[in-house]
Parts: structure tokens; sequence; C-alpha cells
């Protein structure tokens, strides 16, 4: 079985893959102080839950944006585990051309979801992955990473507007019935969800343009099931694309 694990700056994804089939995946927070054997004791717990025996595990691949919690996972794969992860980067042999002015600054999440999604899907290609922020990543047909966009997320946007703004509430991520909200809190809802609906429909016709072809589109991360509510058909949702790269990522590099 191969352990994958996707470190982002609010959250990490786990999962856990028998030959390709994804057979159990968790969410938990991302702390920069929990220390390797904290993370061992709650990763034991997740699997416990579902009856995976970790000694299972015979392959571990990892892809980080939070250095120090990369060197606890990493601690824990040698401690515990006695395997060297895969530590995906810019380096790595993904089989992917890096068009970008520095490539060592093209998060390793962007990476495994370029990879991924050309895998399934071909190119040119869009990603969009609602994390913590929002991202816009190009493929094009010949397998090149042409660069993207990087967007303030959902959750960080209604973060700083109740922290930065005495009146402005914190509300929850639903979409209003309404685009013009008569209360605070709609007027809030409509403008973080909304307006990503429109920023997304905006970006991705400016992208076609910009390719002089329209591109297949694909959409990740936490809330992109919420946001492809109001999105239309030709916008697939792939829930689990970081950790299906760092799948075909591992298999690659072993």
């Amino acid at each position: 079985m191969l352990l994958t694990i996707d470190i982002g700056n609010t959250q990490i994804a786990v999962g856990i893959f028998n030959k390709n089939n994804l057979i159990a995946h968790w969410r938990i927070s991302t702390s920069a102080s929990r220390t390797e054997d904290e993370t061992w004791v709650l990763l034991q717990s997740l699997t416990a839950a579902q009856q995976i025996d970790l000694n299972g595990i015979t392959g571990i691949a990892i892809s980080s944006v939070v250095p120090n919690v990369t060197a606890a996972f990493a601690k824990l794969s040698i401690k515990y585990l006695h395997l060297n992860p895969v530590i995906v980067n810019y380096k790595t042999s993904t089989g992917l051309i890096i068009h970008y002015d520095n490539p060592v600054n093209v998060g390793a999440d962007r990476i495994c979801n370029a990879v991924a999604g050309y895998e399934k899907y071909g190119g040119p290609l869009i990603i969009v992955d609602f994390g913590t922020a929002t991202t816009f990543d190009v493929i094009s047909k010949n397998r090149e990473y042409l660069g993207g966009i990087i967007a303030p997320g959902i959750e960080m946007s209604s973060m700083i507007l109740h922290q930065k703004a005495a009146k402005l509430p914190s509300v929850e991520l639903n979409f209003p019935d309404t685009v013009i909200g008569q209360s605070t809190e709609i007027s809030m809802q409509s403008g973080l969800l909304y307006g990503t609906v429109e920023m997304v429909k905006g970006f991705v016709q400016k992208i076609n343009i910009e390719l002089k072809q329209d591109a297949k589109i694909i959409v990740t991360g936490g809330l992109a099931k919420l946001v492809l509510q109001k999105l239309d058909n030709k916008f697939i949702l792939e829930p689990f694309l970081t950790l299906q790269g760092l799948k075909i990522i591992f298999d690659k590099v072993k």
C-alpha cells in the first residue's frame, strides 16, 4: 500500500492506495507544532478506525508547502515505517516541462495536480484548486506547465474580512438565494461565493483567449464541490487530484 500526504497551509490530505485504488482518505488540520510522534499517534488512530494496518505500507509520497510539517512527516516515515518518502518538488522526475521563471516557486501540490490532470484528460488543461488560496494552473497539450494564477481563497477572504473589519461577522460558507444581500451576513456570503464563481468564469475565459483554444477544466480542493453548484457542466470535479498525482509520481520515480 502507498501512503500519500498533501500538506497545505490549512489542512493536510492523507490517502492510502492499494494498487491503483484510493481505499481511505482523511483531512486533518495543519499544525507546525505537532511532532512526528504526535502525528504517528493521530495516523494510527485514523487508520485503525477503518481497520487498515500501517504495517502494510510499502511506500510514502509527500507534497508540501509547509517545510516544518514536511520534516515531521519525513521523520515519522523513517522512525515508524522505516521508509524513505518521495518528497515531490520541481526537481522530481514527473514528465512535466515547467515553464516558470523560477521553477522552485511552483508548489508541489500544483505539480501533482498538473501531472494527475494531464494523465487523465490530456491538454490543454486548466486546473482550479480551492484551498487556502484559489489557484489556477495551465497545462499545454504537450505536457508543459505554462504557469497560472494565485488568488485569495474563500476561507482566507472570509477570515480577513471578519478580522480586519470591526462590524463584519464570521459567516457560514453557503450560497445565499439572491446575489443582492439584505443583511450583512448574506451580503458577505454573496461577495465571497458568487464573487468566486464570477472570478473563476472570468479567468477561464481570459486563459482560453490567451491559449487561443478552449481547455478542459478541472476543479479540486476542499471547497470545489461547493463552488461547483454554480458552475456549468464543463467544469469537472476531481476531489482527490493531488493524492492521485502523488501516486502517479511515486510510480514514475520508483
